[in-house]
């Protein structure tokens, strides 16, 4: 079955894991949207020398930087552009500074393309969302806070040590009982 391309169905994802962003692109493909794929802000760039796209996926935390420069320039190239952001590291900060920079949802690793498309579509905020009144516990805070630094010093156990201000031990004995993904 061959999917006839639209002019209104541009997409650029802004995201530097290879595997996933390749995912992601042949998904969108298959669903009619022309994509093209960014793995850092200077490709962004040179991708919207050519074109501004209707739909944006960005990643972010971004290897060379953070993705919110990225939702700020798309959304100053076209303020109606629909951009959904994608993180592995969610925070009410940075949901409501890529809100405040132009996305139009935010949404948690793993989405996926259902996901996506889904969160371009919500033009509006949703006033039956149920409010949780159990907080996040100390022991997930903790977790998202080591594997946040495991990936920033790529893996390095004892300088994630040394970041947390942890005994390398204490933090082989943690990472011991929960598998890093």
């Amino acid at each position: 079955m061959e999917t006839i391309m639209t002019p209104d169905r541009s997409l650029v994802i802004v995201e530097d894991d290879a595997t996933f962003a390749r995912t992601l692109k042949r998904s969108f493909d298959k669903r009619g949207y022309d994509v093209v794929v960014c793995e850092d802000k200077d490709a962004l760039l040179r991708a919207l020398e050519t074109a501004v796209p209707d739909y944006a996926v960005v990643d972010l935390k971004l290897g060379s930087g953070s993705g919110l420069e990225c939702v700020k320039l798309l959304s100053g190239r076209d303020a109606s552009m629909r951009i959904v952001v994608l993180t592995g590291f969610a925070s009410i900060a940075t949901a409501v500074e890529a809100i405040k920079l132009g996305a139009c949802h935010y949404l948690a690793k793993p989405a996926n393309t259902d996901d996506i498309e889904a969160a371009f579509g919500r033009a509006e905020g949703d006033i039956s969302v149920p409010l949780t009144s159990r907080p996040t516990s100390i022991k997930n805070l903790e977790w998202e806070r080591i594997h946040e630094t495991l990936v920033e010093t790529g893996f390095n156990i004892s300088e994630t040590a040394r970041r947390l201000g942890l005994h390398r031990r204490t933090l082989a004995r943690k990472l011991e009982k929960r598998v890093v993904k």
